[in-house]
């Protein structure tokens, strides 16, 4: 299991970059690694960095990485995360999907930081297994393999299958694994010592909270919003949101209104359509498809909806060739 005591000293761990993977969650799963060896003195872990060719690989900043070989120099006895970013559909390699099958047929402890757990799905490797993937790209995610338990949480380690959903997550999942194996003062101190304290949960919530994020605590405000984005899907009317929060709609529509600039019926379809181009840019729904999932009933009304809140189709959106566009 990913966090019980190593058999031996040092644990290897390999991580593979996706091309265009984030490098903020790739590099906040190794300094943790090496402060715990700078810490205890000992050389608890090592790492190393690969691709599927052994080429360097750009991340989605645009810098370079080198890497340390290919997918064959990987160590047998290396735990291996895959390191995802942005576009991960066109950036997962049937190679490695074939090798993540093989590896882990064997045994090997298999995870992913940010949207490497992608790559896992697609492999079949996080079936039956927790999982958690970036907020962003959670609704494409659970479109995509609606059979996995993704939780939304920071982390998760089940088993020999471990994913934390980017950005500085993957701090506290390696922390979370130091403690388990090398006792929790050492976790404790490596937190200190890159100023992350105290070490979250794994099920604490990936995003600031409502309030925080639209910058208004008005307690009905919140709790209405809050079930419109729970019913994205199937939109509530206003009548049905203002009784839920024991208002009249046109109470309703001043509250909206003084708090966030807009009617709710506009808040509402501007919810569905950030929804909606998750879903194009994440997933290989058609277009069709993603309307129905954001309340659309007509793919006109939706695509006309989407040109005149984005400037452009969705067709567009994917890039889709203007000949292709008659579907």
């Amino acid at each position: 299991m990913f966090g019980d005591k190593p058999k031996s000293l040092p644990q290897t761990v390999a991580l593979v970059l996706v091309p265009q993977f984030t490098m903020m969650p790739v590099t906040s799963a190794i300094e943790p690694l090496r402060i715990a060896n700078r810490l205890s003195e000992q050389n608890l872990y090592k790492w190393s960095l690969h691709s599927v060719d052994g080429q360097p690989v750009a991340a989605s900043n645009s810098i370079l990485t080198m890497v340390n070989g290919d997918l064959e120099a990987i160590p047998s006895d290396a735990a291996v995360i895959i390191g995802g970013g942005l576009d991960i559909q066109r950036h997962t390699d049937k190679r490695l999907v074939s090798w993540l099958r093989k590896v882990a047929r064997r045994g090997v402890q298999v995870g992913a930081v940010c949207t490497g757990a992608h790559v896992l799905a697609e492999a079949g490797l996080l079936d039956g297994f927790r999982c958690t993937i970036h907020w962003e790209n959670l609704p494409g995610f659970t479109e995509a393999f609606p059979e996995l338990k993704a939780t939304g949480g920071l982390f998760e380690i089940d088993g020999d299958r471990f994913t934390s959903a980017g950005g500085t997550t993957a701090i506290d999942m390696m922390l979370t694994l130091i403690a388990g194996q090398h006792g929790p003062d050492l976790a404790a101190a490596v937190a200190e010592a890159i100023l992350h304290s105290p070490i979250r949960h794994h099920s604490e919530n990936q995003r600031m909270s409502l309030p925080a994020r639209i910058g208004v605590r008005h307690p009905k405000l919140v709790s209405i919003i809050e079930k419109m984005e729970d019913n994205l899907e199937d939109p509530l009317s206003p009548s049905i949101l203002a009784k839920q929060a024991s208002l009249s709609t046109r109470q309703l529509e001043r509250l909206f209104r003084r708090y966030l600039d807009r009617s709710p019926k506009r808040y509402y379809l501007e919810l569905r359509l950030k929804k909606s181009r998750s879903l194009l840019l994440q997933t290989d729904m058609s277009v069709i498809n993603v309307a129905l999932a954001c309340g659309f009933s007509s793919p006109s009304h939706f695509s006309k909806c989407y040109r005149a809140y984005y400037g452009r189709t969705p067709y567009r959106e994917r890039g889709v060739p203007v000949a292709e566009m008659a579907e």
